[in-house]
């Protein structure tokens, strides 16, 4: 089967690689109809991670199930499936308390719970940028969909993309009626707005520095904050009278630089005691790394990244952290799909081939006017 791989620092090929298989009685194999590429696959398309040469891609996945294994008894041959990006195996401490993010058995990697797809340290499964995935424990992972064609654009952002922006909302402690800040408007950022929107936020505000991006904030009735035309953190405290927003939403990880392109791993943690009121919360779902080889600083380099802890402190605030239980949020996301109240889709600008995924990763790594949200279709042809 056609894939994508991993091949060094800023390069990506489609590749034949051995085909997806059942491998274990709870396995199943998706043919996938869509998969994307996700802001966090720049980090190792960029080199900025210990991913392996040769490693298949793709952790926001999406298909229709071809095989399943004997053990398999809730999923059948034919359904059209979402594939969270956390492998879990749903019976250990954290899988059984909600966070399949976590989970204790599925990543033999030393010192990391929680496993996925296609990822550096997530343990040693292939990625659905391809034409085939192997998902193991298939039973309880996999989110039935209804059969069609239909929402393939919005279903496709279950796999990640939406319950990590709702996650964030979700760990900032929100409430109906809160004021939102999210920094990074990026797909996850702008699927953290989307949510605090659909949660009932008063009003939210997304910075970035992107035109194309901020036009997309704009378009669902958030506040763009344009850094490149000034502190964000003080645009934000003159539109609310020197208040700051009752909630945060860090939504662009240890790569966050400044306009003029200079990396400062801090510099959104800080941003965000900053503009954050005093017992306000913040969710953190942008990715931080345990050590950054390419980071701007000595420390940064172990992981270790400096913010204004002692101001947070003091303001009384609360912060939480992590990768997204996809498994807690899918289900009534995608319901609010189906009855027309979440449109995640609004994000998507390209759609591509497998065999156009090298160019994809360029273009979006590249941040090239209008490219925002790029969607792989491996069964269509250019």
């Amino acid at each position: 089967m056609k894939a994508v791989v991993y091949k060094g620092a800023f390069e990506v090929g489609v590749e034949d690689v051995p085909d997806a298989k059942v491998q274990e009685p709870n396995d199943a194999v998706i043919r996938i109809t869509t998969t994307n590429i996700c802001g966090s696959d720049l980090h190792m398309y960029e080199g900025r991670t210990s991913v392996e040469e040769g490693k298949v891609l793709g952790h926001e996945n999406m298909g229709i199930v071809e095989e399943v294994g004997p053990g398999v008894t809730r999923i059948k041959v034919g359904d059209r499936v979402s594939v969270p990006f956390n492998i879990a195996c749903g019976t250990c401490r954290n899988c059984e308390t909600g966070w399949s993010s976590f989970c204790l058995r599925t990543n033999p990697t030393e010192g990391m719970d929680g496993a996925a797809y296609g990822y550096a340290n997530m343990g040693p499964y292939d990625g659905g940028q391809a034409e085939f995935l192997r998902v193991p424990y298939a039973d309880f992972n996999l989110l039935k969909l209804p059969a069609g064609t239909e929402h393939e654009n919005d279903f496709t952002m279950l796999s990640d993309i939406f319950p990590t922006g709702w996650h964030g909302v979700e760990l900032s402690g929100q409430q109906p009626g809160d004021t939102v800040a999210v920094f990074g408007a990026g797909p996850v950022g702008l699927m953290a707005a989307h949510s605090a929107l659909l949660r009932g936020s008063s009003q939210v505000f997304v910075v970035d520095k992107e035109a194309d991006r901020l036009a997309l904030a704009t378009k669902i009735g958030a506040t763009p904050i344009d850094l490149g035309q000034g502190d964000p953190v003080q645009q934000i405290l003159d539109a609310t009278n020197g208040r700051g927003t009752d909630r945060g939403v860090e939504a662009v990880g240890y790569q966050a630089h400044d306009p003029s392109g200079e990396e400062h791993p801090e510099l959104v943690l800080d941003n965000l005691v900053q503009v954050v009121r005093t017992t306000g919360g913040i969710g953190v779902v942008g990715v931080y790394m345990p050590q950054d080889p390419g980071a701007s600083s000595d420390l940064a380099k172990e992981g270790r990244i400096p913010w204004q802890y002692g101001q947070f402190f003091t303001k009384g605030q609360s912060m939480g952290t992590g990768q997204a239980p996809v498994k807690r949020y899918n289900r009534q996301l995608r319901d609010l799909i189906i009855a027309g109240r979440a449109t995640p889709s609004f994000i998507v600008s390209h759609e591509l081939t497998l065999d156009q995924a090298p160019e994809g990763y360029s273009r979006f790594d590249k941040r090239e006017d209008g490219w925002t949200k790029v969607l792989l279709h491996p069964g269509k042809a250019a």
